[in-house]
């Protein structure tokens, strides 16, 4: 069973981090420029090109995307190893339909005995784990189908084919579990950060003349960075909600045919 461990939702702590810092940040630049001893210096700063904003936005917006297109990434390879892992089960399936009884029905129960179990792995891979009762299985199946009694009822190719199925389920799983394990690179985002902050510095700077604008600049680059950071750090592990890749297809690929 899954062990409690606050490490496994620590997303949702970088998430919530990333908002409260970035308003925090908002507050303290706002505190800075409206500080009467510092208002000779900051004063100093005017002539600063609007322009200039761009780059430093830039550089943080492609760093966002990069890390975005990584989370991203992940909940989709993880849902195409759903699908193979699925589309594999019911190849087997299929194929063992041209077995003889009890032969048949051996097969195919192993392969609803491991897509049960399968499914039933979820709330471990949420957790970042992986259950040893599903490897057990896999690796019965694969003994299974590597048999000679399926290569005498079989045939070798339809063997052959069987037996890349279930080195194919292997794989996806082995990719469901790596992707299950991934967590967030604090060294990646406090980079992120930092180019956010530099951002909102710039804006209060090409700004410095008018501190109103200056106010609703830094708001506004605050309310579209800090919510779309955090939308991607809440999202990293592709087994945890909101957006969890479903089991569904593995349980409807082991249904029992008639």
């Amino acid at each position: 069973m899954p062990t409690s461990n606050w490490h496994i939702y620590d997303h949702y702590g970088y998430a919530f981090l990333a908002v409260a810092g970035t308003f925090a940040a908002v507050a303290a630049v706002q505190w800075a420029l409206h500080r009467p001893r510092w208002a000779g210096w900051i004063a100093s700063l005017q002539g600063v090109a609007p322009p200039f904003i761009n780059i430093i936005g830039v550089l943080f917006g492609l760093t966002l995307a990069f890390l975005a297109n990584d989370t991203w990434s992940a909940h989709d390879r993880a849902m195409n190893a759903v699908f193979k892992e699925a589309d594999s089960l019911r190849s087997i399936a299929v194929l063992s339909e041209h077995l003889a009884e009890p032969l048949r029905g051996e097969v195919r129960n192993a392969v609803s005995r491991y897509g049960k179990a399968s499914a039933g792995e979820w709330p471990m891979l949420a957790a970042r784990q992986s259950s040893s009762e599903v490897t057990t299985l896999a690796d019965a199946l694969l003994t299974l189908l590597a048999s000679a009694k399926i290569a005498s009822a079989a045939g070798e190719n339809v063997q052959a084919l069987m037996l890349r199925k279930a080195i194919e389920i292997r794989d996806e799983r082995d990719l469901r579990i790596g992707l299950s394990q991934t967590h967030v690179n604090p060294l990646k985002w406090l980079g992120m950060a930092f180019l956010g902050f530099l951002t909102l510095l710039s804006v209060s700077v090409v700004h410095v003349d008018k501190p109103r604008a200056a106010m609703v600049a830094v708001i506004l680059f605050a309310l579209a960075a800090a919510p779309t950071a955090a939308i991607v750090l809440i999202q990293g592990n592709p087994f945890q909600q909101p957006t969890s890749v479903t089991p569904a297809p593995i349980v409807e690929a082991v249904v029992e045919r008639p």
